[in-house]
């Protein structure tokens, strides 16, 4: 029969949750983890189609730095959650590059390469950039208490050239911001460090070995997950989260909370609802990704130097909703063959296309019409990214695919829960985890820890802040 009553209830079983349970069980808490799918790793998991493994979500882990190197978020993560490095065989990126219409910047994991490239190609820009650099290392991105203030603002004291600003926001609001043209001054900075001062990194298998590694610490720490076990409803009484009531209708109690799921979602799990205070803070920021398998290695056409390609052809970078049911003017390339794995390679070869979305253009579609709507973007955004790689003939690609793959909005709102699909939740972050209720906090996207790193320390970050400070196993 299984357990009513743990120390703690965690809600999700993404990055975010299933480091918060490692982290509890570590410290002798009673801890379960409730996950309304099948499958771990929420945004960042894994799908099986004819024989086949797509990662989804996953383009890099961020935050990659080398071994030795002391004080990084990637290493508190491992020692936090009793992680050896050798474990999640993280291989580094070779180059990554920003390639807007008139200009491109490369980078690597070595920062030094982009102030290069700043340096050459925006020399007037040169001091600023390196004042930047500097506001951001000094910045404390991991206060729970700061307060938020305007990254446009705080750049453009530094950097006056507006197609420089452009460039540097590209991959930075790609991979983590919730806010449509702008971010708040602390996301900036993470996302800042995670890709441009540390970098990019994936193992050879991709995000299933970081879920597997996960999932064999929760056993070993002794952390109980209920999978196809999701929360329906959280019962308040006098202002703490008093009992939850599971989809299959079983009621569990916790003296603490912790859900992974976003503000907005968990905010309509209370009973009573608390649907306006979801309702103003709830994300819209959403994407397709497009996945094509080829029998040959991206490098036999010339696509092998880069391993994510951060893309723009219009005047201005504009990073906000779809006016369309996909904007494909910008986005992001991903070539998951091109990191280095020390002389191996993926058996096939794989390009993975990434574009904002609108999730009411495609919400209520038809069958018919959603998937041939789904056809057309497809075809949409890959030629429109492939301006930016070398050109290959359409019969020469043709010839090579072996199977495509796409989600939409559509696709993440099924099966992550999140309102309009939206990728990175709530626009304004809660750092402190803190909800109407004593006993209820969050961790993940909407705490505003960004990418698989900064998700795991999220949930490490909530564990400690709220739960194991103060108890008789106190963090350390």
């Amino acid at each position: 029969m299984k357990d009513s009553h743990y120390d703690v209830a965690i809600i999700g079983a993404g990055m975010s949750g299933l480091a918060a349970g490692i982290r509890l069980a570590h410290f002798g808490q009673k801890v379960c983890i409730f996950e309304r799918h099948n499958t771990p790793g929420g945004l960042n998991s894994f799908y099986s189609t004819a024989g086949r493994k797509y990662d989804v979500g996953l383009h890099a882990m961020t935050n990659y730095v080398a071994a030795g190197i002391k004080g990084t978020p990637l290493g508190k993560l491992l020692r936090q959650l009793r992680i050896e490095r050798k474990e999640f065989a993280l291989c580094p990126q070779k180059q990554s590059l920003i390639a807007f219409r008139d200009c491109a910047l490369r980078f690597t994991n070595d920062i030094t390469v982009l102030d290069t490239e700043v340096a050459t190609k925006f020399p007037a820009q040169a001091a600023g950039w390196r004042r930047l650099g500097q506001t951001v290392r000094t910045y404390d991105d991991v206060s729970l208490d700061a307060k938020p203030q305007s990254a446009r603002e705080v750049v453009a004291r530094h950097i006056t050239d507006p197609l420089l600003t452009d460039m540097i926001f590209c991959p930075v609001m790609y991979y983590g911001s919730a806010q449509e043209r702008d971010m708040e001054f602390g996301q900036f900075v993470i996302m800042f460090k995670a890709l441009y001062l540390e970098g990019f990194a994936r193992p050879i298998e991709g995000v299933r070995v970081v879920i597997r590694v996960l999932l064999d610490k929760l056993r070993t720490a002794g952390c109980e997950r209920r999978m196809k076990c999701g929360v329906a409803r959280i019962i308040e009484e006098q202002g703490k989260a008093a009992r939850l009531v599971l989809d299959d209708g079983g009621e569990i109690t916790a003296g603490h909370v912790i859900s992974s799921i976003g503000f907005a979602e968990t905010m309509k799990l209370c009973e009573p609802s608390h649907d306006s205070a979801a309702g103003a803070n709830t994300g819209a920021l959403t994407f397709v990704e497009t996945i094509s398998i080829y029998n040959r290695q991206p490098a036999e056409w010339g696509w092998g130097d880069d391993s994510i390609i951060f893309f723009n052809d219009s005047d201005r970078f504009e990073y906000a909703r779809a006016k369309e049911q996909v904007d494909i003017r910008s986005g992001v390339i991903c070539l998951p063959n091109n990191f280095d794995y020390g002389g191996a390679n993926l058996p096939e070869g794989i390009f993975r296309v990434t574009c904002l979305a609108n999730y009411d253009r495609w919400a209520h579609l038809p069958e018919e019409t959603y998937q041939a709507d789904k056809r057309r973007w497809f075809a949409e955004a890959s030629r429109s990214a492939r301006r930016f790689l070398p050109p290959v003939d359409d019969a020469v690609l043709e010839k090579a695919l072996l199977a495509t793959d796409m989600f939409t909005p559509r696709t993440i709102k099924k099966f992550t829960g999140h309102i309009n699909g939206a990728i990175y939740g709530a626009p304004n972050k809660i750092r402190n985890g803190r909800t109407h209720l004593s006993n209820l906090y969050l961790c993940g996207t909407d705490q505003g820890f960004l990418g698989i790193v900064g998700a795991m320390l999220s949930g490490i970050s909530i564990a400690n802040y709220h739960v194991l400070q103060g108890s008789t196993g106190r963090a350390r």
